[in-house]
């Protein structure tokens, strides 16, 4: 499961498209509808909330977002907890030794399955992290397992 910290707008259609499924699974996780990955260290910070599900709620609207601009559906009546309109979750704290491993890890997937896209975001002087999330100083963050 990757529950990216980037902004979804740095990620491929098959990056952005697996986030949206692997996300379901999570806010199906929070939500105790399923049994698999209910341990897995990336819900962490979407527990630490206080309403777990209208924050991976607000991340999953900010990946629906970016679908639509590109011109894809993803299917918003699948959110369970869509954020009210105007309404600003709490952001979540991700430090900049995060931001930078999911940078890299990123960087190595389009350059094997998406080369124009690496050639575009291998220019960008540095990630945008997603809307949800606040870059703070810090190295990795604890839950993460190292990307293979």
């Amino acid at each position: 499961m990757r529950l990216w910290s980037l902004h979804p707008r740095h990620l491929d259609r098959q990056g952005l498209t697996g986030c949206w499924r692997e996300s379901l699974l999570a806010q199906a996780v929070l939500a105790g509808r399923t049994r698999g990955y209910r341990s897995h260290p990336q819900l962490e910070r979407f527990r630490a909330q206080g309403d777990p599900l209208a924050t991976v709620g607000a991340y999953l609207d900010v990946l629906a977002e970016e679908a639509t601009a590109r011109g894809y559906r993803f299917d918003r009546t699948r959110i369970d907890a869509a954020p009210a309109d105007g309404a600003e979750p709490a952001r979540i704290p991700v430090t900049g030794g995060q931001l930078a491993l999911e940078w890299g890890h990123l960087l190595t997937k389009l350059e094997h399955r998406s080369p124009d896209r690496w050639q575009r975001e291998h220019l960008v002087a540095g990630p945008e992290p997603h809307p949800l999330f606040t870059v703070v100083p810090g190295d990795i963050e604890p839950w993460e397992r190292e990307p293979g």
